[in-house]
């Protein structure tokens, strides 16, 4: 049976917080959820998210306004392995199986529940479909998830490292340098 959560961070990264709305079912999450943002300008997100089995991303649509206006991207997974934004073939991106929305806590559940990282030592590196936010351009990004104990994951991309503290689910609690997690109320019971 599928477990609903509401989760809220506060984003320290953009000066703003995220509320996502997530339901977990077998090896799959489906989520949707909203953003607002005041760096490096103020701007709102709004986004869909859609994983088939093995938490492997399906969709992503996402819509962004700031002052320059309104736009929005329908990030698409194939069962083959090839990405497509807006029905646009993407190139770089074969053998990603993840999106990585840009400040989005909730986009680091897919890696570490599929290899359970959260729970089990190992180290894995991976390729994302990473989109920026608020331009929401989809660039791919070479992202490592390493276990450093129960519920703690090291991320690393580029010259970023950051150390995540993760509930039992899965789900972002502390992002360090990004986010954290806002009370537990109302957040399922199986929020910590």
């Amino acid at each position: 049976m599928p477990t609903s959560r509401v989760i809220t961070w506060e984003v320290t990264a953009s000066g703003g917080y995220e509320t996502a709305w997530a339901e977990l079912g077998g090896d799959a999450l489906r989520a949707r959820g909203r953003a607002v943002g005041t760096l490096p300008e103020p701007y709102w997100i709004t986004y869909e998210l859609v994983t088939g089995a093995g938490f492997v991303t399906r969709r992503l649509r996402v819509t962004a306004e700031d002052a320059s206006g309104s736009r929005s991207l329908d990030l698409r997974h194939d069962v083959r392995g090839g990405w497509s934004a807006d029905g646009e073939r993407l190139d770089g991106l074969d053998g990603a199986l993840d999106c990585d929305l840009g400040l989005c806590p909730l986009t680091n559940t897919m890696p570490v529940l599929r290899h359970g990282l959260h729970r089990a030592p190992g180290e894995r590196e991976f390729l994302m479909a990473w989109v920026s936010v608020p331009d929401l351009a989809v660039r791919p990004s070479r992202q490592t998830y390493t276990h450093l104990g129960p519920r703690r994951v090291r991320y690393a991309s580029g010259d970023f490292r950051s150390d995540l503290a993760l509930d039992e689910d899965g789900f972002v609690v502390d992002y360090l340098r990004l986010a954290r997690r806002l009370g537990s109320r109302g957040q399922g019971p199986s929020a910590r």
